[in-house]
């Protein structure tokens, strides 16, 4: 089985999460291996130090908190009735569609290189082939960082995509500023900082990234992209 709904946008818990292992439970449909998409975000601000999926989770954000909740609720049902739970900790994900093309063209500021922090990312198809690994190759109550092998601060995240796609590089700002510009949820995002190491999944899952860095993608993309707006053949 797997699982990637996610939990509610508001709560302590995921009921969705509950209520699923719970219809599971009553009809007696026990899976061999359930994989579980959470979030990177347990892990809470590592002042950008290399993560690896032993450090203590540390959320400091409801959306987290209501991940780790799940992650919990989903260990301990699998150890109960001998499901192989693995569970996926992804960071950002991102893809052709998916690319932050909007907060550029509107000029949303990012903080500058002192205050930024380490962002982890992940596309979606190497997401994709991980969840099939796992479901697959996945320890019993295991959890695996998927995320690609890039080391970006956020800032240079946007300047990449921003020079790809021949777009103004956002403005940078101070950590003071940001939190009288920028919206909430978006800046709560800037306030953790870690580096995930994606060693266990190679090593377990045997997965072979497709992107192994977001600039790998934006280098297939943005020269289609711009052919495009010119009108000139692909």
């Amino acid at each position: 089985m797997l699982h990637f709904a996610p939990p509610p946008g508001e709560g302590r818990d995921d009921p969705r999460t509950m209520r699923l292992i719970a219809a599971l439970t009553k009809a007696r449909i026990i899976p061999h291996h359930f994989v579980y998409i959470s979030t990177s975000g347990v892990y809470g601000d590592c002042a950008g130090a290399r993560v690896t999926e032993t450090r203590p989770r540390r959320s400091q954000t409801p959306r987290a908190r209501r991940r780790v909740a799940a992650e919990d609720r989903l260990r301990r049902w699998a150890k109960r009735y001998g499901v192989k739970l693995a569970i996926l900790r992804a960071p950002g994900i991102y893809a052709a569609t998916r690319l932050p093309l909007d907060r550029l063209r509107q000029g949303t500021p990012v903080l500058r290189p002192e205050d930024d922090v380490f962002t982890n990312h992940v596309h979606a198809d190497d997401l994709a082939h991980a969840a099939v690994a796992a479901a697959f190759r996945g320890k019993p109550n295991r959890a695996y960082n998927v995320a690609d092998d890039g080391e970006m601060q956020m800032g240079d995240w946007f300047d990449a995509v921003a020079d790809a796609f021949q777009l103004p590089r956002p403005p940078r700002i101070s950590w003071e500023e940001a939190e009288t510009r920028i919206a909430p949820q978006l800046l709560s995002f800037m306030s953790e900082s870690r580096r995930l190491s994606n060693a266990r999944m190679k090593r377990e899952l045997r997965v072979r990234l497709r992107y192994p860095t977001p600039q790998a993608l934006l280098a297939e993309v943005a020269p289609r992209e711009l052919k495009k707006q010119l009108n000139l053949p692909l």
